[in-house]
């Protein structure tokens, strides 16, 4: 720990709580400082007993592509349930594959506000390992899962003949409510309905249009079409369509619904187009001790909160699936080695590069064969490190329990350019706290954040846990996602 120097790569050290880095160091890293708590980690049906099990802190030297982490022990997860939130990751991502290959209304402004901003936290204190913002409808408030690989926004309703636990209580339809009839052109229009609902106990009334949603993991919603005044943050807006749930199950944690902000109809980015000018942003936080924000309009115009200029990559427009953003993904760097993805003619399939980025799934995949390259290259660049054994999805995992410093490699995500930017590629750096998964309080599987699809026909997926710490913002107008890194706060 005498020298400074460091290699092209990240350096990942463990420390005890009382560990101290020397400050002539730390001073010698300067302004790429990147402070950060990172707590593994995480997707849907976390069980109650999972605690807290590490925090990170990282300062990135980006002219050497290198980052100094520094990881403190404090507890650990359950395994268990650890192993059980990734599997239904996994489920996700292939009702995502099944819903691309298989598919290959404007709310009234009530006031005339351009932007709004709503805090966003980690969902692990609902059990959950996606990210939960609070709205108002009608004239309750409640918190609900932010989704932008989901159209409809619904909250659970009563009267519910089969509701999970939440936190809120359940949303009442007040005078503000409205049922659009079965029969209305506004009921025909949307694609998420399933006709007439009938009069029963899970119905608020009988000839009101009716949804019917599933999920990949299993989740399910299904009830009442209605309309009702939206409220985020200090913004209202009134006739705004949504899902009243009276019949749900599966892997909300405690959250109340779901937030749509897909691109297609009736997703909030669709019904409050004219308001927020189809512009949206993110910045997911890495700790449930931080909070991040969801902003509805473009306040930032070309940069983030840190004034870092945003870079665009295009989104790929296809019709057939018109909820997702697609990105073109053209390669990924490791460590400053850069790898290329497969073209289509070399794959044979229309798919190749073709990737979602979703804020509802949590690992990243990626085609096989781009993958297999991706961990063969960090595997030759963690010099030293002997492996584990591998962690639900993820297969590359090392036992850093004897350890009091290594070297691994970064990561950066190579994307198409937006309207002809210089190089034509954008590079999406993967924060510090989205490298490796922590699975133990020893450190003894610590796995590459990474996973493989089944097939090179499936299209890629960024999920959230590469997304940490940036500001992403979605412009759906232009037709271009934007990123820069931002610490959430």
């Amino acid at each position: 720990m005498a020298s400074c120097a460091l290699p092209l790569c990240l350096l990942f050290t463990i420390f005890t709580l009382s560990t101290v880095f020397p400050a002539n160091c730390m001073r010698s890293w300067g302004k790429h400082t990147v402070l950060l708590n990172q707590l593994i980690r995480r997707d849907r049906a976390l069980e109650p007993q999972m605690v807290k099990p590490v925090s990170w802190s990282g300062v990135r030297r980006e002219s050497e592509g290198a980052i100094f982490l520094e990881l403190k022990k404090l507890r650990h997860w359950n395994q268990k349930g650890q192993n059980r939130a990734l599997e239904f990751d996994a489920a996700r991502v292939l009702f995502l594959q099944n819903t691309l290959r298989e598919n290959g209304g404007q709310g009234t402004l009530v006031d005339s506000s351009k932007e709004t901003r709503i805090p966003l936290t980690s969902g692990r204190k609902l059990d959950t390992l996606n990210y939960v913002a609070r709205i108002g409808i009608g004239k309750q408030e409640m918190n609900v899962l932010v989704d932008t690989g989901s159209d409809l926004t619904w909250v659970q309703c009563s009267p519910c003949s089969n509701c999970y636990q939440q936190m809120d209580s359940l949303y009442s339809p007040s005078s503000s409510y409205i049922p659009i009839p079965c029969n209305s052109s506004s009921c025909g229009s949307l694609q998420i309905s399933s006709g007439c609902a009938s009069a029963t106990a899970t119905s608020s009334a009988a000839g009101t249009c009716s949804y019917d949603v599933s999920y990949g993991d299993g989740s399910s919603t299904h009830g009442d079409i209605a309309t009702d005044t939206l409220t985020l943050g200090t913004d209202t807006i009134g006739d705004f369509i949504f899902g009243c749930g009276h019949n749900n199950r599966g892997l909300f944690g405690g959250a109340a619904g779901l937030l749509g902000l897909g691109r297609g109809s009736p997703s909030l980015t669709f019904q409050a187009f004219n308001r927020y000018n189809g512009v949206f942003s993110y910045c997911l936080p890495s700790s449930q001790e931080t909070t991040g924000s969801l902003v509805l309009g473009d306040p930032f115009s070309t940069s983030g909160y840190n004034s870092t200029a945003f870079i665009y990559a295009s989104m790929i427009q296809d019709p057939q699936v018109p909820t997702y953003y697609l990105l073109n993904l053209t390669g990924v760097s490791v460590g400053g080695v850069y790898i290329s993805a497969p073209s289509s003619s070399t794959l044979g399939t229309a798919s190749s590069g073709r990737t979602l980025i979703d804020s509802g799934t949590v690992i990243t995949r990626l085609g096989p064969s781009l993958y297999k390259a991706v961990r063969d290259e960090f595997v030759k660049q963690a010099i030293g490190l002997p492996p584990a054994s591998s962690f639900s999805i993820l297969d590359t995992c090392f036992n850093l329990s004897g350890f009091a410093a290594v070297n691994i490699p970064t990561l950066q995500f190579h994307l198409s350019s937006s309207h002809g930017a210089p190089g034509g590629d954008v590079q999406m750096s993967v924060d510090s706290s989205g490298i490796l998964y922590v699975v133990n309080n020893d450190a003894s599987q610590a796995c590459l954040a990474l996973a493989s699809l089944q097939s090179e026909s499936e299209y890629q997926i960024i999920g959230n846990y590469q997304q940490q710490n940036l500001r992403i913002i979605y412009d759906v107008k232009e037709s271009k996602v934007g990123f820069a890194p931002e610490t959430c706060r």
